[in-house]
């Protein structure tokens, strides 16, 4: 982290937050996803005689569980739009483009996706687009690259249905190979400003120090500081330097490898009170067998090859800490 223009004591830096999201899929969104990868657009027929594009499993309207699924055409029309002028990373497209929701022939409700034209002057509710198929097509809705005007569609694209045809055909949405679950990865990028007294909390750990900031009304200790007791509200200014040392409150054993982490699993997240501290942090234990971790155990920090931070904590080989000398910490 660097200081702020704005505030030099204050730390910034920028911080990415990413995952992948799994999921299966139930018969409905299988049909569908798998009918974008063969080049077809599924929708599903409600009891009132609706056609709902995306599918869904059960009516929005009457919770009536949906399976009757019918094919709509690749052409469509703009209901309402906006313009996207500066696409941002994993967007659809590279080049400025409108989102638009656009209802399929056949379809009664609208599917949102992007529009590639030349401008905004170009795009006008009510006009005419149909769908630009991705070349490598994976059963995501990725397989529709985007929407594009009809009018300018170029005639080696075939697609399932005519300009002329707006009744939906019935499907069995049975499919060789059908997409069973899909990875959607989710990510957040966002400049992080933790505030003063974490500026300060981080520029002592960078020194091997655990300083956490005493409230002057109930007295108590906090770390990480907040900048306020969460129990009086009021400001805290008072620093007090606490640790290195301290005691495992509780903990979970994690056996799940999360992606982009090279640590092996099972590991031990726990919860540690270090010592003078009335907040307890959460860190990594190693040094030890994860079954053999427990409530109570003396651990220290063992500071990362940079020196920045602690990579994990590890037992120091004191006795353990008695329950009720931290029961008010778990």
């Amino acid at each position: 982290m660097t200081p702020t223009s704005r505030t030099p004591d204050v730390l910034s830096a920028p911080l990415v937050v990413e995952f992948p999201f799994t999921r299966s899929l139930g018969p409905v969104q299988s049909a569908f996803l798998t009918g974008l990868r063969e080049r077809v657009v599924l929708g599903v027929r409600t009891g009132d005689g609706r056609v709902l594009v995306p599918p869904v499993e059960y009516d929005p309207a009457t919770a009536e569980e949906l399976r009757d699924l019918v094919e709509v055409g690749a052409t469509g029309t703009v209901t309402t739009w906006a313009w996207n002028p500066a696409p941002r990373r994993n967007q659809p497209l590279e080049t400025p483009f409108a989102w638009a929701l656009v209802r399929l022939d056949g379809a009664d409700t609208a599917l949102l996706h992007a529009l590639d034209a030349p401008g905004p002057q170009a795009v006008h509710t009510g006009m005419r687009v149909r769908v630009r198929w991705a070349p490598e097509r994976t059963g995501a809705i990725t397989d529709i690259a985007c929407f594009e005007p009809y009018e300018t569609a170029t005639a080696a694209e075939p697609t399932p249905h005519s300009d002329a045809a707006t009744e939906p055909v019935p499907h069995s949405g049975e499919f060789p190979d059908p997409v069973t679950g899909i990875v959607a990865p989710a990510r957040l990028d966002y400049t992080y400003s933790p505030g003063r007294a974490q500026s300060r909390y981080l520029a002592a750990l960078a020194g091997h120090r655990t300083v956490g900031e005493r409230c002057p009304s109930c007295r108590k200790v906090y770390v990480p500081p907040r900048g306020a007791c969460p129990t009086c509200g009021v400001a805290t200014r008072d620093q007090v330097e606490v640790g290195p040392r301290g005691t495992v409150t509780t903990f979970c054993i994690v056996n799940i490898k999360a992606k982009n982490l090279d640590i092996d699993v099972p590991y031990v997240y726990a919860h540690i009170a270090l010592d003078g501290a009335d907040l307890a942090l959460h860190a990594r234990i190693g040094g030890i067998p994860y079954d053999e971790v427990r409530m109570g155990l003396r651990v220290e920090p063992v500071w990362r090859d940079d020196g920045r931070y602690p990579d994990h904590y590890r037992p120091t080989g004191e006795p353990d800490a008695a329950y009720d000398s931290y029961k008010e910490l778990v």
